[in-house]
């Protein structure tokens, strides 16, 4: 890859159940804390819903935006462009021209409050209540749509949807834009806003959430032999692309190089994984191939790793088989473990965790892993992670959605 098609990341911004901006969040992650909390509310006893517990978000977005960003903007939209705002100061706010300027910002399920609400409205009060603003602020595009206006980013506003890949399939297509000359900055993440009544209800019906009401905290447990499903969470994550020419011309600071991108399909099940992985090693394969590296360069993995029975262990397989005997000195993280399940912005945070740990060269935990499966094939980081080795290393981010999609992104030491 010549240095012109090189993608560099230059800002980061957050706002998720460990933080209310990027640092923190990053700050939590390493210290191993969770964002799991009890849901102060009725709706277990209203509605049935056996799960009492969710990973909410930190920061509220009444704390930083004001009333009328708030009214108009569907709770999944104002993460993403609390997020947006941080990750776009960050990179020094870089002076472009608006044609050459993308956002890609996705969602796996867009304005469900928004919509639930507005049916709500609608049965109650009837058709003439109804707000205007309802479709701009359901539809799945209106975080990038914002994230878009509010920037002046003209290069394209896009918006991919691949249930939990959604994040991290985002800043796949935004290296695109990059690397084909449409862009020479993309801003690009995920966000979700799920916490809801219905959402949890539903995954509750389809057997994926923990039902460890009693220890929030601990829920999360990926790997973990008592292992019984995913926390369900919320937030926004964010990164500032640039080729590395017009980041290096403005003196710009870069945290790491997105090397790599790799996606496939499963054509497997609506919601289970292939269980021969032949997709997540495809997807994987592919992007060590963009990025001209090997397995042998791979250092860090952050997995996929929900917290579910099956899919945790389809994943470390799949490393296994692409990575061979050099699986055994890759350092594994497992953030769900503390951030929950972000379901569209989660590949757009752990991307943002695979950044900060080549960059740093310190790999976050996973945590509440008591009793390690016996299947795991690949180290696992646990409470104190061990630094990265010097020189240039290696670290993919797996994402994987419902449907069968899979995206590996490389990230390398800038």
């Amino acid at each position: 890859m010549t240095a012109a098609r090189d993608v560099v990341v230059t800002g980061l911004g957050a706002t998720t159940p460990l933080g209310g901006d990027a640092p923190t969040t990053w700050a939590a992650a390493l210290a191993g804390e969770s964002g799991a909390r009890t849901l102060e509310n009725d709706w277990a006893e209203k509605y049935g819903i056996p799960v009492t517990f969710a990973a909410t978000i930190k920061v509220k977005p009444e704390e930083v935006l004001p009333r009328p960003e708030l009214k108009r903007m569907d709770p999944s939209a104002q993460y993403a462009i609390i997020a947006a705002r941080e990750a776009w100061q960050d990179a020094g706010a870089p002076e472009v021209d608006g044609e050459r300027l993308g956002a890609v910002v996705s969602s796996g399920i867009g304005g469900i409050w928004t919509t639930l609400d507005g049916w709500d409205l609608l049965k109650e009060r009837g058709a003439r209540r109804m707000l205007p603003m309802t479709v701009p602020m359901l539809m799945p595009n209106s975080a990038v749509a914002y994230v878009s206006l509010e920037l002046g980013a003209q290069a394209g506003a896009h918006a991919l949807v691949s249930a939990c890949a959604s994040g991290a399939e985002a800043i796949g297509y935004a290296i695109d834009m990059i690397r084909t000359g449409r862009a020479d900055v993309v801003v690009a993440g995920g966000t979700e806003a799920t916490i809801h009544p219905m959402p949890i209800a539903a995954f509750a019906a389809s057997r994926t959430l923990s039902l460890r009401n009693d220890d929030p905290q601990g829920a999360s447990r990926p790997y973990d032999v008592d292992r019984d499903g995913f926390v369900i969470g919320e937030g926004a994550a964010v990164l500032v692309l640039e080729s590395a020419e017009h980041a290096a011309a403005r003196g710009a600071s870069v945290y790491a190089r997105i090397a790599g991108v790799g996606l496939s399909a499963d054509a497997y099940h609506i919601t289970s994984p292939d269980p021969d992985g032949k997709g997540q090693v495809a997807a994987m394969r592919r992007a060590l191939e963009d990025a001209g590296v090997t397995g042998a360069d791979v250092v860090h993995v952050n997995a996929h790793a929900t917290s579910t029975k099956v899919g945790d262990l389809t994943e470390t397989r799949s490393i296994r088989a692409l990575l061979g005997d050099d699986a055994d000195h890759v350092q594994l993280s497992a953030t769900k473990s503390m951030t929950g399940h972000l379901l569209g912005g989660a590949g757009a945070l752990e991307t943002l965790f695979a950044v900060k740990a080549v960059s740093e060269r310190l790999p976050p935990p996973t945590i509440n892993v008591d009793n390690p499966d016996p299947e795991l094939q690949v180290p696992l980081v646990r409470s104190v992670p061990e630094k990265l080795p010097d020189g240039d290393i290696v670290a993919i981010n797996n994402s994987f959605g419902f449907g069968g999609h899979n995206v590996a992104l490389v990230v390398a030491n800038a």
